[in-house]
């Protein structure tokens, strides 16, 4: 006698057929039937009568129903009792600012789903770690990047601002444009080189660390702002996207880890695509 005959013997008793039984567990029919059968030769006795539109239980399968379920709550208990005891995997990982909510929480969750036990932190990237997601720049000697995606830099405009009617830009449409600086920006540095290369001047208006609040200060209109180009962002309302022509930054985001890491099965599921041989 297992316990899985016994599962299927109480839905078929609850149930009252063994193909509502069936649907319920999305298990075969004939899978349900066997082992009803097998059960039944086990005890020596009918378990059910059966009947046009179903089954009955026998008085022996009254009996045996009540058992049945008090054994298989002890069963549930036990396995989540000793569940609750297996060790936690630590794993440590490192994310660099500005790589979108919904794209890193879609990674996160496959990530997760794949490693019951995992206990995961997250990390600033200067931050030790068992591996991490951040641009190809912070490459570490000793470190193996894993390329994931490349994306652009874009100028976001408050949508009712006059350069929100403009298809393409340039420098030199930025003269005197009130910005919303993002200070941990890899793109700014460079940015601010050509400007001032160019003689162009602009008002920084604020200053802020994530795309989210920048994004926020660009709808309240307080100024334009350089970020990176992904779809969860220019899905924004009261925002307009634009390339500037005579500047462009792209960054490579990848995963990046220890070459003599041993968490190498973990990494592949983060990684979701193509593993180097």
């Amino acid at each position: 006698m297992d316990l899985r005959s016994l599962h299927y013997f109480t839905l078929v008793y609850e149930h009252g057929s063994v193909s509502a039984a069936a649907r319920a567990s999305y298990v075969a029919q004939p899978s349900i039937s066997s082992s009803i059968k097998q059960l039944e030769s086990e005890l020596h006795c009918d378990l059910f009568k059966r009947h046009a539109r179903g089954v009955i239980a026998t008085e022996s399968g009254d009996a045996l129903y009540k058992q049945a379920k008090q054994l298989l709550s002890q069963a549930a208990a036990i396995k989540q009792k000793f569940s609750h005891q297996q060790q936690k995997i630590p794993f440590r990982l490192g994310l660099v600012k500005g790589l979108g909510v919904e794209r890193i929480t879609t990674i996160l969750k496959r990530f997760m789903s794949s490693q019951e036990n995992m206990e995961l932190t997250l990390v600033p990237p200067e931050e030790s770690a068992d591996a991490k997601i951040i641009n190809k720049e912070l490459q570490q000697k000793n470190e193996t990047f894993l390329p994931m995606w490349e994306e652009e830099y874009v100028l976001a405009i408050p949508a009712s601002h006059k350069l929100a009617l403009e298809k393409e830009l340039v420098l030199e449409d930025l003269a005197e444009l009130p910005f919303v600086q993002r200070i941990t920006c890899d793109a700014w540095p460079i940015f601010e080189q050509q400007l001032n290369k160019s003689n162009i001047d602009i008002e920084v208006r604020a200053k802020t660390q994530t795309v989210e609040y920048a994004i926020g200060l660009v709808k309240a209109g307080l100024g334009c702002a350089l970020l990176p180009k992904y779809p969860e962002l220019l899905s924004q309302p009261d925002v307009e996207f634009r390339l500037l022509d005579e500047f462009t930054f792209k960054r490579q985001i990848g995963l990046c880890y220890s070459e003599y890491s041993d968490n190498i099965e973990a990494l592949k599921k983060l990684a979701g695509i193509h593993w180097p041989n």
